[in-house]
């Protein structure tokens, strides 16, 4: 794996009521090179409706094409009306790229 890669990890989950979870653990960089492949595993999620983790435990850096990327996620999200999609396991750097941005409640709960 490059430096540049950036890979994930797709679990689901169901509540006693039949809501599905899917959490998408993301590894490596969220850059302008590996931006679009954040749409491959999300948009059919987002296309089904649920709620939607993306897990950014493993993440190492994010540029501004990546911080887009989340952002163009997030609208597509609440224009489907019946999904969410929340970032969790957050780093400190990611945290405060977040809140320099002014995106952090958007993105968490």
């Amino acid at each position: 794996m490059a430096a540049q890669d950036l890979h994930w990890e797709l679990e689901e989950s169901a509540d006693e009521t039949g809501y599905t979870t899917s959490t998408v653990k993301l590894h490596g960089r969220i850059v302008a090179s590996t931006a679009r492949e954040l749409e491959a595993p999300v948009k059919p999620l987002i296309a089904r409706g649920g709620r939607i983790l993306l897990d950014l435990t493993d993440v190492s850096y994010m540029d501004s094409m990546g911080l887009g990327a989340l952002v163009a996620l997030k609208v597509s999200a609440i224009n489907k009306g019946y999904c969410t999609l929340e970032l969790v396991n957050l780093t400190p750097k990611l945290r405060q790229l977040l809140s320099l941005t002014n995106l952090l409640q958007t993105f968490t709960s």
